[in-house]
Protein backbone atom coordinates (compact mmCIF):
# COMPACT_ATOMS: atom_id res chain seq x y z
CA UNK A 1 0.00 0.00 0.00
CA UNK A 2 1.16 3.21 -1.11
CA UNK A 3 0.68 6.92 -1.35
CA UNK A 4 -0.38 7.16 -4.88
CA UNK A 5 -0.58 10.62 -7.74
CA UNK A 6 -4.45 9.74 -6.81
CA UNK A 7 -3.90 11.16 -3.38
CA UNK A 8 -1.45 13.46 -3.73
CA UNK A 9 -3.36 15.00 -6.37
CA UNK A 10 -6.50 15.49 -3.76
CA UNK A 11 -4.11 16.88 -1.18
CA UNK A 12 -3.03 19.58 -2.95
CA UNK A 13 -6.17 20.82 -4.84
CA UNK A 14 -8.26 21.03 -1.28
CA UNK A 15 -5.23 22.47 0.67
CA UNK A 16 -4.56 24.66 -1.98
CA UNK A 17 -1.08 26.21 -2.12
CA UNK A 18 -0.95 30.39 -0.96
CA UNK A 19 2.78 31.46 -1.07
CA UNK A 20 2.24 33.70 1.79
CA UNK A 21 1.16 33.10 5.65
CA UNK A 22 -2.28 33.10 6.52
CA UNK A 23 -4.81 31.92 9.39
CA UNK A 24 -6.88 28.99 8.87
CA UNK A 25 -10.28 28.23 10.12
CA UNK A 26 -8.87 27.38 13.25
CA UNK A 27 -7.04 30.58 13.32
CA UNK A 28 -3.77 29.22 13.00
CA UNK A 29 -0.77 30.29 10.51
CA UNK A 30 -0.75 28.21 7.61
CA UNK A 31 1.18 28.47 4.07
CA UNK A 32 2.25 26.10 0.98
CA UNK A 33 -0.33 23.24 0.62
CA UNK A 34 -1.79 23.43 4.08
CA UNK A 35 1.80 23.56 6.02
CA UNK A 36 1.39 24.67 9.74
CA UNK A 37 4.16 24.35 12.51
CA UNK A 38 2.59 21.94 14.26
CA UNK A 39 3.75 19.39 11.55
CA UNK A 40 7.24 20.38 12.34
CA UNK A 41 9.79 22.79 10.60
CA UNK A 42 9.52 24.94 8.87
CA UNK A 43 7.64 27.09 11.52
CA UNK A 44 5.07 29.83 10.43
CA UNK A 45 5.10 32.57 11.11
CA UNK A 46 2.78 36.14 9.86
CA UNK A 47 5.80 36.99 7.57
CA UNK A 48 6.71 33.26 6.49
CA UNK A 49 6.70 32.67 2.36
CA UNK A 50 6.93 29.63 0.14
CA UNK A 51 7.37 28.95 -3.49
CA UNK A 52 5.23 26.47 -5.40
CA UNK A 53 7.93 24.00 -5.58
CA UNK A 54 9.07 24.04 -1.87
CA UNK A 55 5.72 23.26 -1.35
CA UNK A 56 5.36 20.42 -3.46
CA UNK A 57 8.20 18.74 -2.12
CA UNK A 58 6.99 19.78 1.88
CA UNK A 59 3.52 18.28 1.18
CA UNK A 60 5.14 14.90 -0.22
CA UNK A 61 7.52 14.79 2.70
CA UNK A 62 4.78 14.96 5.25
CA UNK A 63 2.05 12.80 3.47
CA UNK A 64 4.36 10.30 3.97
CA UNK A 65 4.80 10.72 7.52
CA UNK A 66 1.02 10.24 7.90
CA UNK A 67 1.20 7.53 5.19
CA UNK A 68 3.16 5.25 7.68
CA UNK A 69 0.83 5.75 10.08
CA UNK A 70 -2.33 5.28 8.57
CA UNK A 71 -0.73 2.29 7.45
CA UNK A 72 0.54 0.91 10.71
CA UNK A 73 -3.09 1.58 12.03
CA UNK A 74 -4.45 -0.73 9.50
CA UNK A 75 -5.31 -4.63 9.98
CA UNK A 76 -6.28 -5.84 6.17
CA UNK A 77 -4.54 -4.88 2.56
CA UNK A 78 -5.95 -1.57 0.83
CA UNK A 79 -5.71 -0.71 -2.92
CA UNK A 80 -3.10 2.30 -3.12
CA UNK A 81 -6.52 4.55 -3.91
CA UNK A 82 -8.44 3.33 -0.77
CA UNK A 83 -5.39 3.68 1.06
CA UNK A 84 -4.55 7.41 -0.54
CA UNK A 85 -7.92 8.20 1.15
CA UNK A 86 -7.49 7.52 4.43
CA UNK A 87 -3.53 9.60 4.21
CA UNK A 88 -5.59 12.59 2.83
CA UNK A 89 -8.25 11.80 5.60
CA UNK A 90 -5.79 11.85 8.13
CA UNK A 91 -3.43 14.41 7.16
CA UNK A 92 -6.65 17.61 7.35
CA UNK A 93 -8.05 15.46 11.06
CA UNK A 94 -4.65 14.71 12.32
CA UNK A 95 -3.08 11.22 13.48
CA UNK A 96 -4.65 10.78 17.11
CA UNK A 97 -8.24 11.85 15.52
CA UNK A 98 -7.89 9.45 12.85
CA UNK A 99 -7.05 6.53 15.49
CA UNK A 100 -9.99 6.68 16.84
CA UNK A 101 -12.18 7.13 14.10
CA UNK A 102 -15.38 5.26 12.79
CA UNK A 103 -13.80 5.77 9.93
CA UNK A 104 -10.77 3.40 10.83
CA UNK A 105 -13.09 0.94 12.62
CA UNK A 106 -15.23 0.58 9.45
CA UNK A 107 -12.08 0.20 7.47
CA UNK A 108 -10.24 -2.60 9.85
CA UNK A 109 -13.83 -4.21 9.93
CA UNK A 110 -14.42 -4.42 5.99
CA UNK A 111 -17.44 -2.62 5.77
CA UNK A 112 -16.61 -0.62 2.93
CA UNK A 113 -19.32 1.07 2.76
CA UNK A 114 -19.63 2.48 5.87
CA UNK A 115 -16.43 4.22 5.65
CA UNK A 116 -17.54 6.32 2.79
CA UNK A 117 -20.66 7.21 5.15
CA UNK A 118 -18.66 7.54 8.58
CA UNK A 119 -16.51 9.93 5.91
CA UNK A 120 -18.98 12.27 5.79
CA UNK A 121 -19.54 13.13 9.38
CA UNK A 122 -16.21 15.13 9.44
CA UNK A 123 -17.21 18.07 8.00
CA UNK A 124 -17.09 20.68 11.19
CA UNK A 125 -14.86 22.84 12.11
CA UNK A 126 -15.00 25.74 14.58
CA UNK A 127 -18.06 24.23 15.32
CA UNK A 128 -19.89 24.73 11.96
CA UNK A 129 -20.20 22.60 8.82
CA UNK A 130 -17.97 24.07 6.34
CA UNK A 131 -18.87 23.45 2.19
CA UNK A 132 -14.88 22.91 1.36
CA UNK A 133 -14.78 19.88 4.01
CA UNK A 134 -18.30 18.49 2.79
CA UNK A 135 -16.49 18.25 -0.76
CA UNK A 136 -13.54 16.93 0.59
CA UNK A 137 -15.02 13.89 2.16
CA UNK A 138 -17.17 13.21 -0.70
CA UNK A 139 -13.89 13.37 -2.62
CA UNK A 140 -11.86 11.54 -0.52
CA UNK A 141 -14.92 9.09 -0.27
CA UNK A 142 -15.22 8.64 -4.05
CA UNK A 143 -11.41 7.38 -4.43
CA UNK A 144 -11.70 5.32 -1.43
CA UNK A 145 -14.70 3.67 -2.87
CA UNK A 146 -12.60 2.80 -6.43
CA UNK A 147 -11.11 -0.05 -6.21
CA UNK A 148 -9.41 -0.43 -9.60
CA UNK A 149 -5.95 0.65 -9.73
CA UNK A 150 -5.40 3.23 -12.05
CA UNK A 151 -9.07 3.68 -13.33
CA UNK A 152 -9.40 7.10 -12.16
CA UNK A 153 -6.91 9.64 -13.55
CA UNK A 154 -7.04 13.29 -11.97
CA UNK A 155 -8.81 13.58 -9.26
CA UNK A 156 -12.08 16.11 -9.87
CA UNK A 157 -13.20 18.40 -6.97
CA UNK A 158 -16.84 17.84 -6.31
CA UNK A 159 -18.86 21.08 -6.83
CA UNK A 160 -22.12 21.86 -5.62
CA UNK A 161 -25.47 20.87 -7.82
CA UNK A 162 -26.81 22.63 -10.97
CA UNK A 163 -29.37 24.90 -9.33
CA UNK A 164 -32.00 22.77 -11.48
CA UNK A 165 -30.77 19.65 -9.32
CA UNK A 166 -31.35 21.11 -6.00
CA UNK A 167 -34.93 22.06 -4.75
CA UNK A 168 -33.53 24.19 -1.92
CA UNK A 169 -31.35 26.28 -4.33
CA UNK A 170 -34.55 26.74 -7.37
CA UNK A 171 -36.79 27.38 -4.52
CA UNK A 172 -34.30 30.10 -3.41
CA UNK A 173 -33.82 31.30 -6.79
CA UNK A 174 -37.28 31.65 -8.19
CA UNK A 175 -37.87 33.59 -4.78
CA UNK A 176 -35.32 35.87 -5.44
CA UNK A 177 -36.52 36.47 -9.22
CA UNK A 178 -39.51 36.68 -8.39
CA UNK A 179 -38.95 39.08 -5.77
CA UNK A 180 -36.86 41.47 -7.71
CA UNK A 181 -38.88 40.97 -11.09
CA UNK A 182 -41.49 42.53 -8.45
CA UNK A 183 -39.84 45.27 -7.80
CA UNK A 184 -38.92 45.87 -11.15
CA UNK A 185 -42.21 45.50 -12.89
CA UNK A 186 -43.28 49.09 -10.92
CA UNK A 187 -40.52 50.86 -12.50
CA UNK A 188 -40.98 49.28 -15.83
CA UNK A 189 -45.20 50.15 -15.71
CA UNK A 190 -44.06 53.75 -14.91
CA UNK A 191 -42.08 53.67 -18.59
CA UNK A 192 -44.89 51.84 -19.81
CA UNK A 193 -47.67 53.96 -19.05
CA UNK A 194 -45.64 57.10 -20.97
CA UNK A 195 -46.03 54.91 -23.79
CA UNK A 196 -48.87 54.04 -25.88
CA UNK A 197 -50.29 50.94 -27.89
CA UNK A 198 -49.33 47.32 -27.57
CA UNK A 199 -45.78 48.10 -27.00
CA UNK A 200 -46.26 49.22 -23.52
CA UNK A 201 -47.82 45.36 -22.69
CA UNK A 202 -44.28 43.95 -24.62
CA UNK A 203 -41.87 45.88 -22.82
CA UNK A 204 -43.33 45.29 -19.32
CA UNK A 205 -43.64 41.69 -19.93
CA UNK A 206 -40.15 41.54 -21.55
CA UNK A 207 -38.25 43.27 -18.62
CA UNK A 208 -39.97 40.82 -16.56
CA UNK A 209 -38.88 37.84 -18.74
CA UNK A 210 -35.38 39.36 -18.81
CA UNK A 211 -35.49 40.14 -14.72
CA UNK A 212 -36.32 36.25 -14.28
CA UNK A 213 -33.14 35.13 -16.62
CA UNK A 214 -30.62 37.05 -15.41
CA UNK A 215 -31.02 35.97 -11.36
CA UNK A 216 -31.59 32.68 -12.22
CA UNK A 217 -28.46 32.77 -14.18
CA UNK A 218 -26.11 34.26 -11.41
CA UNK A 219 -27.85 31.83 -8.72
CA UNK A 220 -26.94 29.26 -10.97
CA UNK A 221 -23.30 30.24 -11.27
CA UNK A 222 -23.22 30.85 -7.43
CA UNK A 223 -24.11 27.36 -7.13
CA UNK A 224 -21.75 25.82 -8.97
CA UNK A 225 -18.97 27.92 -7.26
CA UNK A 226 -20.19 27.40 -3.96
CA UNK A 227 -22.48 24.21 -3.62
CA UNK A 228 -25.99 24.55 -2.64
Amino acid sequence: MKLNENGLALLRAFEGFRAQSYRDVAGVWTIGYGHTGRAGPPQVTPHSRMTEPEARALLQQQAEIFAKAVRSMLRRELTDDQFSALVSFAFNVGESNFRRSSVLKAVNAGDDAAVARRLGLWVKAGGKVWPGLVRRRAAEAALYLSKVEGSRGAIEVPRGKPLGHSTTGLAAGLSAAAGTAAALAGSLRQIADALSGPYATVLLIMGILLAFGWILRERWLKSMDEGV
